[in-house]
């Protein structure tokens, strides 16, 4: 059995050194779910990921590298914000004077 404080800490080590980029260009990431019983996790990306062109490489480069590194792991989920579930964007726009 794992320790799942552990091992959120080690994903969460592992993210910060080996995807560095994701901050440096504005964003970040969340261990949003954790089941080390399970080894299943899912990886929020949120910030500058949403809509970024190439979110969807970082998306497969997280996934397979968790999956690598972490034998405990066996089912990986990478998302960013924005999804299916997340529904359209519902902008007021009834103060805008055109």
């Amino acid at each position: 059995m794992t320790d799942e404080a552990d091992l959120r800490d080690r994903i969460g080590q592992f993210l910060a050194r080996n995807f560095p980029q994701i901050e440096l260009h504005g964003g970040s990431y969340d261990i949003a779910h954790l089941d080390a019983e399970e080894g299943t996790v899912t990886v929020l990306l949120t910030g500058a990921c949403d809509g970024c062109g190439i979110s969807e490489l970082t998306i497969g480069a997280v996934r397979g590298r968790l999956l690598s590194q972490f034998p405990e792991l066996t089912d990986v989920s990478v998302e960013t914000g924005i999804g299916a579930d997340a529904g359209p964007v519902q902008d007021d726009f009834s103060d805008v004077p055109f």
